[in-house]
């Protein structure tokens, strides 16, 4: 391009057209070297068997994709490493936003290790936001130390608005890391309503993370986690805060005691600790084996186990049931039409209801 100061108005000034610059791509660089191989279902066991971390990575990316070919080769994985899971700890991990759940995985991920040895898995579903429907995934930045461990895995996964199919997922994904040779699981929650309970059908021991003076001893008696947790821990017990970690501690013990006594037959137990500064650790775990030993004992730990493999068929049931509905083609074309009425106020929302079922149901026969 001509500048116009090179024009004959502007004697005695030129600029230079300047030195053309180097393309930004490496023009050695062989195209299609950087391309994923493709894994069949064989490779991923293969892989998974042998405790390859990456292929692990790989598999649970895959379990999570939405693309139904993806669907149909995860559930191959999954059905194919179904022999080689079940023997690991599962421990799902709640609290509200700011307990400090991903310090205190850091915390207990590190004692775990140390004391029993093993490997590690930590399954962390994150939040996803409304607007933009994405997530940080950064909970692996706050377990500095669990990350860089040689006998850990730290997966983060995106809720994406919908706990129960994440929950399905992350299940999935246990049966997977299981089959790697994890023999301990984290499962961390979101924190919110329901992913408490979807957490809790897929684990041994729930574990509540409270923070003292937030007036949770009644928060948790009317929104029933209390009810589901196996063991409730205060963290952030010290300095000036110790005497209220140790006052909210009684107070929760004494709200346990208005539950009925659980079906195990475990009476859960309320412990203090600092996630920041690791103490009462050794406690609280010492409160999980011994957890494990007694249900163990009593043939609860075995019953568990089935009820949730049961809850998850139910559950696997519900959701290609809802799946089958909405993606059906003329149940789509109907339900702008019945919405419209219902909003109109020509029909009730029951009615519409009932008519799309119906509708539905025609067409299967």
């Amino acid at each position: 391009m001509e500048h116009p100061e090179n024009s004959k108005e502007y004697k005695g000034l030129t600029v230079n057209s300047g030195v053309e610059q180097p393309s930004n791509i490496n023009p050695y660089l062989k195209r299609g070297r950087y391309k994923h191989r493709r894994l069949s279902v064989n490779d991923y066991v293969e892989g998974i068997v042998k405790g390859d971390v990456t292929v692990l990575g790989q598999a649970v990316t895959l379990v999570e994709s939405t693309n139904p070919e993806h669907q149909v080769q995860a559930q191959e994985v999954i059905e194919k490493c179904l022999p080689y899971s079940g023997r690991s700890i599962r421990v799902g991990i709640s609290g509200v936003p700011g307990a400090g759940k991903s310090t205190s995985i850091d915390e207990f991920g590190l004692h775990v290790l140390k004391e029993h040895g093993g490997k590690l898995a930590v399954l962390a579903i994150d939040p996803s936001s409304e607007r933009s429907k994405g997530s940080i995934l950064g909970d692996k930045t706050r377990m500095e130390k669990l990350a860089v461990h040689p006998d850990s895995f730290i997966r983060p996964s995106p809720s994406a608005g919908s706990l129960g199919g994440v929950a399905r997922k992350t299940r999935e994904s246990i049966i997977l890391c299981e089959a790697a040779g994890f023999d301990k699981i984290f499962v961390e929650t979101v924190g919110v309503g329901q992913s408490e309970t979807a957490c809790h059908s897929m684990v041994d021991f729930f574990l509540l993370i409270q923070l003292a003076g937030t007036g949770d001893e009644l928060q948790g008696i009317k929104r029933g986690i209390m009810e589901m947790a196996d063991g409730i821990v205060i963290n952030k017990c010290d300095g000036n805060n110790v005497d209220k970690c140790q006052l909210a501690a009684a107070q929760f013990r004494n709200a346990l005691h208005l539950f009925p006594a659980p079906e195990s037959g475990w009476t859960p137990q309320v412990l203090t600790y600092s996630g920041f500064y690791g103490l009462g650790i050794k406690e609280i775990w010492d409160m999980v084996y011994q957890y494990i030993d007694f249900v163990r004992a009593n043939g609860y730990f075995e019953h568990r186990r089935n009820e949730q493999a049961k809850f998850w068929m139910y559950e696997t049931i519900n959701e290609h049931l809802r799946n089958s509905f909405y993606q059906n083609e003329t149940i789509a074309q109907m339900l702008a039409a019945e919405e419209r009425q219902v909003l109109e106020g020509r029909q009730t929302s029951f009615v519409a209801a009932k008519q799309l079922l119906d509708a539905y149901f025609a067409l299967l026969h």
